[in-house]
């Protein structure tokens, strides 16, 4: 049983509170991201699980077990650092099989963990090299093998992928989530990168200044985020926000913006039409504005918007959108933008995909699917 288990932790760094009572449950054999910008706190979640970041309260489990006060090395957990932290004076299969040497295993058997451990990750070739004959993406191979001899009840990744190039990045993602399903393990993930949490995780717990703002499966995430940080957090590009007003207008409740160049009927969706007068916040995928009514759907918003420029990625682009003072992105097929820029063009927003957030606080309003 590797499941794991935070119970109403923190960790206080003098006055500064960096992990605030966080509750999350890791499944058995779960890959479990944990994704959020720089400073959230991510991986002190991730060294409380090693044993290498104290906790200041709350309890934590592994297993059925309190770890609190328990050693790393009694924890039955390997991780997989950013930086490889690979000895550079020795070879590849020594790096393998330093751990299980000083543990004092038998030749015969750390050879045929190493051994199997490359063909796994395909490594074979490299076991007589040293780090510096290596690329990155090579070196990262060797760190996860080394992690992967000493068969833990538990991986946990720390960015492992972050000092790679983007294409590195893809194909080790890949190496990743095949890993997994293979030796069917409990994972633990640390990234900033969105796209590799959306990838790789079987769960998701997005994190903001030290709090769990929704654990859920990628699908949902994308769909249902529960506020507006998590919306704009989740996604590629992000989600676009616009700022209005519901109103009352000649008998139906449309949603504003603040400009009033775009007019959304709220009237069916009695938690947003209640909220008559205040300011809350749409939120659209820019993957889901439109150059046609056909493609939108057959409740298509039109709209018209000013596009001062376009980012072309080949077969499709990324056009950036005036709406009064505010600045949104669509997704379109190059095709469909004029090359002679700026210029105003109508559009069409899929009405089932728009969210609605409170001004407020945040939290998600009744989204419109």
């Amino acid at each position: 049983m590797a499941a794991i288990k935070f119970d109403k932790v923190t960790k206080q760094y003098g006055k500064v509170q960096a992990i605030k009572e966080v509750t999350l449950e890791v499944k058995d054999r779960e890959f479990m991201v944990l994704v959020g910008p720089s400073g959230c706190g991510k991986s002190t979640l991730l060294r409380m699980i090693a044993g290498l970041e104290e906790i200041s309260t709350g309890e934590l489990y592994i297993g059925d077990q309190m770890v609190n006060e328990l050693p790393p090395k009694d924890r039955d957990i390997a991780i997989v650092f950013q930086n490889y932290a690979l000895y550079p004076h020795m070879t590849a299969y020594e790096n393998m099989a330093f751990g299980l040497k000083i543990r004092g295993t038998s030749k015969e058997v750390i050879r045929e963990k190493v051994m199997n451990a490359a063909a796994i990750l395909g490594i074979e070739d490299l076991l007589d090299r040293k780090p510096k004959a290596m690329s990155g993406g090579q070196r990262q191979r060797i760190a996860i093998g080394r992690a992967i001899v000493r068969e833990p009840r538990v991986f946990l990744f720390d960015e492992p992928l972050s000092n790679l190039d983007a294409k590195l990045r893809g194909q080790m993602r890949l190496e990743i989530a095949r890993l997994h399903k293979k030796l069917q393990t409990t994972v633990v993930y640390v990234t900033h990168d969105q796209v590799e949490a959306m990838t790789l995780g079987d769960r998701i717990a997005v994190i903001n200044q030290g709090i769990i703002q929704q654990v859920d499966t990628p699908d949902n995430l994308y769909r249902f985020p529960k506020n507006r940080f998590v919306a704009g957090f989740i996604g590629t590009p992000p989600m676009n926000f616009l700022e209005g007003k519901i109103m009352d207008k000649e008998g139906d409740i449309v949603f504003r913006t603040d400009s009033g160049e775009l007019s959304v009927s709220v009237k069916d969706h009695a938690e947003i039409a209640a909220l008559i007068h205040q300011k809350v916040t749409l939120g659209i995928r820019p993957e889901h504005i439109h150059a046609s009514a056909a493609k939108a759907g057959p409740q298509s918003i039109p709209f018209s918007a000013y596009i001062p420029i376009v980012e072309r990625l080949g077969h499709e682009c990324y056009a950036f959108l005036a709406i009064g003072d505010q600045q949104i992105s669509a997704r379109l097929l190059s095709e469909e933008v004029s090359t002679n820029l700026p210029a105003t063009m109508n559009l069409y927003i899929e009405r089932d995909k728009i969210h609605f957030f409170s001004a407020e606080t945040g939290e998600s309003l009744k989204s419109s699917h």
